[in-house]
């Protein structure tokens, strides 16, 4: 049977279906917008002891409750490009991680599903599901740093495609039993992947258009990460919440699946700043009143998860997370489902 026939595979799925998943039910609810961080939390100029100290403040981040932390998957550092990313590998770091932390979902933002094989990705995302106790949230992107592609022999032109194809592989390798796979990424027969996803299914987050209609996004995802537009006018929310709509719109079966959205800050100490636009509108300077104004209105336009970066802050890391938890996150309370999976491993 091919990766195209089996259909009910192939369907993003609704917030039913996620029911007994700990990482995706902590972040995602209809009508309401939960929390979570970006990382790294200061930006990489070239020396890795910026990044020391992480770790212990993820568990921080952990403590506080915040409903994730998120990743970014970067394999190659373009200077012209300008920002090297996490620097670590998602799922190596998400692991080191997992080890450190309980509760709090585990999410990539988004992982490269063009430039990596789906048995790879698979095998990778599965163990890292299960050593976490199945807290790891899936965003794939079909990749935007064309630097990448020709290292990998892959023409980017063909980043589309590959994603379309991909997603469809890696979800029929997540199945039980042996499989039988024909795709145009590879065939399988009669063998399996181990080890499988502890609650059955890895939410697939589809970033941006990843080279996909909206219609193809509404059908197969099982959320959607995009851009916020504008954050400091009520224009962007308001154009955002006319792209959630026209998305929800097209969903097949019309059930839930979550929005999300990011924005990288610098929270200044007066919680009047008002929201004041740097680099082109690439980083938001603002008070925290202005940032809940700011969640607020992306809840009502829709948004079901916001990822905060704090990397180019000038204020201390901790500092901002303290604020944050403090003032900020009761606001917007992370769900209560169920406990990530105890296992000693």
């Amino acid at each position: 049977m091919t990766t195209t026939t089996k259909h009910a595979l192939v369907e993003g799925a609704s917030f039913s279906a996620f029911q007994h998943h700990p990482g995706y039910r902590r972040m995602f609810a209809p009508d309401r917008l939960t929390l979570g961080i970006f990382l790294p939390l200061r930006f990489y100029t070239g020396d890795m002891r910026v990044l020391a100290g992480q770790a212990k403040l993820v568990e921080t981040i952990d403590q506080h409750n915040f409903a994730a932390v998120w990743v970014r998957d970067v394999p190659l550092f373009d200077p012209r490009f300008g920002d090297a990313g996490q620097v670590f590998d998602p799922f190596s770091y998400l692991a080191f991680l997992a080890a450190r932390t309980e509760n709090v979902a585990l999410a990539t933002g988004s992982t490269l599903f063009s430039l990596r094989h789906p048995i790879d990705l698979a095998k990778a995302a599965a163990t890292l599901d299960q050593l976490s106790g199945g807290r790891l949230v899936l965003g794939i992107a079909s990749g935007d740093r064309p630097i990448e592609f020709p290292a990998y022999g892959i023409p980017h032109a063909e980043r589309g495609e590959r994603f379309s194809q991909a997603v469809p592989y890696f979800r029929e390798l997540m199945q039980t039993g042996m499989l039988s796979i024909d795709s145009p990424l590879g065939h399988i027969a009669d063998a399996a992947l181990l080890p499988k996803s502890v609650s059955g299914r890895i939410p697939l987050i589809v970033t941006g258009s990843s080279g996909q209609s909206l219609a193809w996004i509404a059908a197969h995802a099982d959320g959607w990460l995009t851009s916020p537009d504008a954050t400091h006018t009520p224009q962007g929310p308001q154009g955002l919440a006319g792209k959630i709509r026209a998305w929800r719109d097209l969903i097949p079966d019309g059930g839930f699946r979550p929005h999300m959205t990011n924005e990288w800050l610098d929270l200044v100490d007066d919680p009047r700043h008002p929201r004041t636009p740097l680099q082109g509108g690439h980083i938001l300077r603002t008070g925290r009143n202005g940032l809940i104004a700011l969640l607020e209105v992306w809840r009502e336009a829709g948004v079901n998860h916001a990822a905060l970066g704090i990397q180019f802050a000038q204020r201390p890391a901790a500092e901002l997370i303290q604020e944050l938890a403090e003032e900020v996150l009761p606001l917007f309370p992370t769900h209560q489902g169920p406990p990530a999976v105890s296992t000693d491993w």
